[in-house]
């Protein structure tokens, strides 16, 4: 006999109807992704040292290292947006980004304020190496990020077409471009650089929002076979209702997991947390209020036409 879980968000039989708001939902993206795109060009993205260059310190500290200490010492020395990463074992590396200044002299002013920043907070700390991140990395850098978010899309698009039906590839990839453009403007607004770390948690959450997409086209595709004359717009109500459960689960219990990174994971993780912070409330309501819809506006003369059905795959 299986057990039900103690915890439901919502109780068994519900009856939402979803699609009421499909017409709300879709304005509603449309705008916000149109906002974001307009923020994308002006005021544009806050690129991180990665994609606009910079001077990495490679440092050892004599005894494990004291991040807040550093980072107030470093923020006293006109440093704040200085980030600091720890690297190797024993917690003594530490790894300091400073951004790129107009000229050479002022590049070189910066690394010795860090260097005096060091001796105050961690004295007997030692400067390993020092490393300069060129624009020509920076922009091959950033032209290899786009085409590994572009990639994902063509991907994520050829594997729900193999295992659904070129609709619900269609609904999938259009709802997640969409997701990822909301993110872009969510990160213009709150200024988290834009880096290699907030690439790869919009990819994160691109797979987050697959899987959930996922779970509801499989009901989906279950239920058009369960009830062959049922109306396509009730079917998906109904296959939203059925799986809310789990998607509301799911999502919470990252959400809760992401938390503690953004407010207290520091300058190194925060920027990830909260983009993973959206990008779960974003990809949740999507796989609702617009993957949902455009499945139904592209499927509802087409999914049951002569009795033809997803293929089971």
């Amino acid at each position: 006999m299986l057990m039900k879980p103690m915890l439901r968000f919502v109780p068994d039989g519900t009856t939402i109807r979803f699609m009421n708001g499909r017409f709300a939902g879709l304005i509603v993206s449309a705008v916000l992704s149109t906002a974001s795109a307009i923020l994308f060009f002006y005021p544009g993205l806050n690129l991180g040292l990665d994609f606009k260059g910079g001077v990495v310190l490679q440092v050892e500290t004599p005894q494990a290292a004291n991040f807040p200490a550093l980072r107030t010492a470093l923020a006293q020395a006109g440093l704040a947006d200085a980030s600091l990463q720890s690297f190797g074992a024993g917690g003594t590396g530490v790894l300091i980004s400073l951004e790129s200044k107009a000229s050479a002299a002022a590049t070189q002013t910066s690394i010795t304020e860090a260097q005096n920043a060091l001796a105050k907070a961690a004295p007997g700390a030692k400067i390993l190496s020092t490393q300069a991140i060129g624009a020509s990395v920076s922009n091959q850098l950033f032209a290899q990020g786009l085409e590994a978010l572009g990639l994902s899309f063509v991907m994520i698009l050829a594997y729900i077409w193999f295992r659904f039906e070129w609709q619900f590839a269609v609904g999938a990839v259009t709802t997640l471009v969409l997701d990822t453009t909301k993110t872009i403007g969510f990160m213009v607004i709150t200024r988290i650089p834009f880096d290699l770390v907030t690439i790869a948690a919009i990819l994160t959450i691109i797979g987050y929002s697959t899987n959930d997409k996922v779970v509801v086209y499989d009901r989906v595709r279950e239920n058009l076979r369960k009830y062959k004359t049922m109306p396509l717009r009730n079917l998906i109500d109904l296959s939203i209702n059925e799986t809310l459960n789990r998607t509301l689960g799911t999502s919470g219990t990252v959400f809760l997991a992401a938390l503690p990174l953004a407010l207290f994971g520091g300058s190194a993780l925060s920027g990830f947390a909260w983009i993973m912070l959206f990008g779960i409330v974003v990809g949740t309501s999507s796989s609702i209020f617009i993957a949902a819809p455009i499945l139904l506006f592209l499927g509802e003369h087409r999914l049951r036409r002569s009795g033809s059905l997803p293929k089971a795959k």
